[in-house]
C-alpha cells in the first residue's frame, strides 16, 4: 500500500527514445487551440503582426520543438523543421517570405526543369524557383493577406511537399545534389541493423505465406496480408526517402481506381515488394533516420470513420479464424487499426493505444531495440495481462484533461490467443470517446 500512495518500490524502466510511426499535429493542448482563436481574433482586428506572432505559438509542438519563431521590433524570422527539410521565413510590417532548399543543380537540366514547371500546377500557394544554381520551394504574401488559416494550409503544402520531392527528385534525377540537412539526426548503426533485420523479416514471412494460399480463393486474406505488412513498416521502422515512397506506390496500387481486379492488383503488390526486398543495406539504411515535423501529412476525421474501419476488418476476420487461419485472422485485426494509423491523422492517445498493440504483437522487435517490458511471449504464448492494463491505465490518465470521456473497458480483452486479444483490444478501439471538454 505505501508503494502505491508514495511511488515507492521499483521505478519504471526508462524506454529508449525512439522514434514510431508518423507525425500527426492533431495533438493540441487547449492551450494551443486558444491560440489559434487568439490569432484569428487579432487578424480580424488588423493586427496582422500579432496574429503571425501567436499563430507560430499555436505551430510549435513544445515536446518536439519542432518551430522556431524569433521577434525583433517590426521584423520576425521563422524556422520550420518538417522531415528531411527545413523551411526557413522572415517577415516585417507588410510581407511575409518562406523558402526551402531542395537540392543543388550542377548544370542546368531540361527535363529537371520541366518536372518543376508541370508540378508547379499542382501547388496552391507555394512555387518552384532557381537561383544561382539551388533549387528552391517558396511562398510569400502581404502581411494583411496572411490570415492563420491560409498561412497554416500554405506552410504545410510547402513543409509536406518539399520534404518528398527533395528524395524523388535526388533519385530520377542524378545531377542533383541533397543539400540543408545537417539537421537530420543519425540512428546509430546496432538499431539500423535491427530495423533492416526485421523489415526483412516481415516480408519473407508474408510472401511466404501468400505463396502457400490459394491466390483465388485467399484473394482478400492476402490483400489484408500485404497491407497490413506495409503499414507495419512504415509505423515500425519508420524509413524515409525511396523506401517511404514505394511504401505509397505499393498500397497505392490496392486503392487506385482502375480496372485491375483484386487478384491483378495482389500480383502487382507482391511484385513491387519482392522488389522492395532486394534492396540493399547500404540503400535501406541511407533512408533510416531520425527527424523532427511540424505538420501531419494526413487529415483528421471524424472518430466515426476510424470505428467503421476498425469494425469491418474484425467482421472480415471471422472467417479465418472460425477456418483455422489464426495468423491471417490475428493481421487482419492488425490491418484495421493499422489502416486508420497510416492513412488518417489519429488524436495521440488513440496512436498511443495502437503503439501499445503493436508492442504486444511483436515484442520481439521492441526487445531487440532495448525496450524492457515483456507484453508477450511468442514461445509461451502467454500475455502479461498486468502489464498491459497498466500501460492502457496510464495512456487514459495523461490525455484525461483533454479527452473527459476516454474510457478503456479492459474488462472486454480476452488473453486465449493473439486472435483473442487482437479482435477484443482493436474492438475496445472502436468503442473509444474521444469528445473533447
Amino acid at each position: 500500500m505505501f508503494d502505491r500512495i508514495f511511488k515507492w518500490g521499483k521505478k519504471k524502466p526508462e524506454r529508449p527514445a525512439i522514434q514510431f510511426g508518423r507525425y500527426s499535429d492533431n495533438n493540441k493542448s487547449k492551450e494551443k487551440i486558444n491560440l489559434w482563436a487568439v490569432a484569428e481574433k487579432l487578424y480580424k482586428e488588423k493586427k496582422y503582426y500579432e496574429s503571425i506572432s501567436s499563430f507560430f505559438q499555436y505551430l510549435k509542438d513544445d515536446e518536439v520543438n519542432n518551430v522556431a519563431f524569433q521577434r525583433f521590433g517590426t521584423h520576425f524570422k521563422f524556422e520550420i523543421y518538417q522531415g528531411s527539410k527545413i523551411v526557413r521565413g522572415s517577415g516585417n510590417l507588410k510581407r511575409l517570405h518562406a523558402k526551402v532548399i531542395l537540392a543543388k543543380m550542377q548544370q542546368h537540366s531540361v527535363p529537371v526543369m520541366r518536372r518543376l514547371l508541370e508540378q508547379n500546377y499542382s501547388l496552391h500557394y507555394s512555387r518552384y524557383s532557381l537561383n544561382h544554381g539551388k533549387l528552391y520551394m517558396q511562398f510569400d504574401d502581404d502581411i494583411k493577406d496572411a490570415s492563420p488559416n491560409k498561412l497554416y494550409y500554405a506552410l504545410k503544402e510547402l513543409s509536406i511537399t518539399a520534404d518528398k520531392q527533395d528524395d524523388l527528385l535526388v533519385q530520377d534525377f542524378h545531377l542533383l545534389e541533397k543539400l540543408d540537412t545537417d539537421h537530420i539526426e543519425e540512428i546509430p548503426m546496432h538499431e539500423k541493423e535491427i530495423r533492416y533485420e526485421y523489415m526483412q523479416k516481415w516480408i519473407r514471412e508474408t510472401l511466404q505465406v501468400v505463396k502457400e494460399l490459394d491466390a483465388e480463393k485467399f484473394v482478400g486474406g492476402i490483400t489484408y496480408l500485404l497491407l497490413a505488412l506495409v503499414y507495419r513498416i512504415d509505423f515500425l521502422i519508420t524509413p524515409e526517402g525511396t523506401v517511404r515512397n514505394e511504401l505509397e506506390k505499393i498500397q497505392s496500387v490496392y486503392f487506385k481506381k482502375d480496372n485491375l481486379s483484386n487478384l491483378q492488383k495482389n500480383s502487382l503488390m507482391v511484385v513491387t515488394i519482392e522488389q522492395m526486398q532486394q534492396k540493399s543495406k547500404e540503400e535501406v539504411f541511407k533512408d533510416l533516420f531520425r527527424s523532427t515535423s511540424t505538420f501531419s501529412i494526413r487529415q483528421p476525421v471524424n472518430y466515426s470513420n476510424i470505428s467503421e474501419a476498425i469494425t469491418g476488418a474484425n467482421k472480415s476476420m471471422a472467417w479465418y479464424r472460425d477456418n483455422k487461419h489464426p495468423e491471417i485472422a490475428s493481421t487482419i485485426s492488425e490491418y484495421g487499426i493499422s489502416f486508420c494509423q497510416y492513412s488518417l491523422s489519429l488524436p495521440r492517445p488513440l496512436t498511443e493505444f495502437f503503439h501499445l498493440f503493436m508492442e504486444v504483437n511483436y515484442n520481439e522487435y521492441y526487445t531487440s531495440l532495448g525496450f524492457k517490458e515483456v507484453y508477450y511471449n511468442i514461445n509461451s504464448g502467454r500475455f502479461n495481462k498486468e502489464k498491459i492494463e497498466e500501460s492502457i491505465s496510464s495512456i487514459c490518465r495523461k490525455w484525461k484533461k483533454k479527452h473527459t470521456h476516454l474510457v478503456f473497458n479492459v474488462l472486454k480483452l480476452k488473453y486465449e490467443s493473439r486472435v483473442s486479444f487482437n479482435h477484443s483490444f482493436t474492438t475496445v478501439l472502436s468503442e473509444l470517446n474521444f469528445e473533447t471538454s
